[in-house]
């Protein structure tokens, strides 16, 4: 996303007259979630000033400060977890835009994770896992993309070490063992991980093609506005 977060970190990057972040907190308002525990890194400081509290989006917001150094996924989610508490959490990445409902998540019986998988994206074709009929993740069959949203169990980090790593391994464990599960997701859902895909991002929410469901999006007013 350089040169745009060198800045700006990449949850406040402006899309449609809101942060992405903004999306998601409203998001998890509108699905009844009262809890947030946002990951800090890059410039973690301006995400506090931004988010605050979370009193203006109807939520108790709490932060896990990762470092200079981001701990990836796995890192960063294993930091928090003494924040996330013993039960069961639902993950969103920064740097994804969707409407999929967030209540909608609900962790099978047995499963350490349940995945939402959408079809691949051109930049990434070769997808991640495949999902069989009854909802389990599996490593053979037709691959979709692992869209960056999930609900989790803690135990999913077992006995895993603090510390920078990512949250590939942890699902491969947890597919090897037959308790990771997912479900295919047809609606709205946008990898926001260049400039191109956040400008294309911002045309669809200010010319109306793309509407958030928790939030609408800010019209283009011309000079003066974000971005």
């Amino acid at each position: 996303m350089r040169p745009l977060t060198d800045s700006i970190p990449k949850p406040l990057l402006p899309a449609g007259g809101n942060a992405l972040i903004d999306y998601h907190l409203h998001a998890f308002a509108m699905a009844g979630v009262r809890e947030v525990v946002i990951n800090l890194s890059w410039l973690g400081q301006t995400i506090c000033e931004h988010v605050g509290d979370g009193g203006r989006f109807g939520l108790t917001v709490r932060y896990s400060e990762e470092g200079p150094v981001p701990l990836e996924t796995g890192g960063g989610i294993h930091r928090a977890l003494p924040l996330l508490g013993p039960d069961a959490f639902v993950l969103v990445n920064s740097d994804v835009w969707t409407d999929f409902p967030l209540g909608s998540l609900e962790l099978p019986p047995g499963s350490l994770a349940h995945l939402v998988l959408v079809e691949n994206p051109a930049h990434h074709p070769a997808g991640d896992f495949a999902l069989d009929a009854a909802g389990k993740v599996v490593a053979e069959g037709a691959r979709l993309t692992y869209a960056g949203i999930a609900i989790m169990h803690p135990d999913l980090f077992g006995h895993d070490r603090p510390g920078r790593f990512p949250l590939k391994p942890l699902l491969d464990r947890a597919l090897s063992q037959g308790r990771l599960t997912g479900l295919s997701w047809r609606g709205r859902w946008l990898d926001v991980g260049t400039p191109e895909r956040l400008a294309a991002l911002d045309h669809g929410l200010r010319g109306g093609r793309l509407v958030h469901p928790a939030l609408v999006a800010v019209p283009d007013r011309g000079a003066g506005g974000e971005g």
